[in-house]
């Protein structure tokens, strides 16, 4: 977990990326890397998602950080892997779900919003806990839940901008999963890909201000 967790940790941001194409998925997601933003969750929503997972690796290897979101079924936590995804994010846990995601060795994280939720998780093994949708509570929410788990690998996913992103970090994520401030769909169908790429740019300065 630790190597998994640290490769995690040094990419900062998932740019979780939707698309109505996987041509479109492609394009989008070298627009986020040449932003600077070189981690990519393709979520199972986008058509031929595994093909998008495989081609991204090809084309960009170590360089990049790529996986799979929105894993649902067993067969797509398979799939993916096969695709040769890193990590697989699903937006809840489901215990035979979690554990089929987990069989493939690759990063697991899964979905949670409560305590209860939070504390099945990590019972179940995950290496990262998404808090989602992290927006309902903002990184107030993310800092309250580190009294009961203080050591726990918390990712928040959804509402995560580059004005906040440093609030976030400051309570604890270990990660940031960017969805509609950074993959926007309405600049994807559109082909928009330098607005794109300024969106990952934003979100790569506002990463590297909180490292400083």
């Amino acid at each position: 977990m630790t190597d998994r967790l640290a490769r995690t940790r040094a990419t900062g941001i998932l740019a979780v990326l939707r698309a109505p194409s996987a041509a479109l998925a492609l394009e989008a997601a070298e627009a986020i890397i040449r932003g600077g933003v070189t981690g990519i969750e393709v979520t199972f929503s986008t058509p031929d998602a595994p093909a998008v997972i495989r081609e991204l690796v090809a084309r960009h290897g170590e360089e990049a950080y790529i996986g799979a979101g929105t894993v649902t079924t067993a067969a797509q936590a398979a799939d993916a892997a096969a695709a040769g995804a890193e990590f697989l994010v699903s937006p809840g846990t489901l215990p035979d779900l979690t554990r089929a995601m987990i069989d493939t060795g690759r990063t697991v994280m899964t979905g949670a919003m409560t305590p209860t939720e939070v504390m099945g998780a990590l019972e179940l093994g995950v290496d990262v806990v998404k808090i989602f949708p992290a927006s309902l509570g903002g990184p107030s929410y993310l800092g309250s839940l580190r009294g009961p788990f203080p050591d726990a690998p918390l990712m928040p996913t959804g509402g995560v901008t580059p004005d906040n992103l440093a609030a976030w970090f400051a309570v604890g994520a270990v990660a940031a999963g960017a969805g509609g401030d950074l993959a926007n769909s309405a600049s994807i169908a559109a082909s928009d890909w330098a607005d794109i790429e300024q969106r990952s740019a934003r979100f790569a300065a506002a990463l590297a201000a909180v490292r400083a």
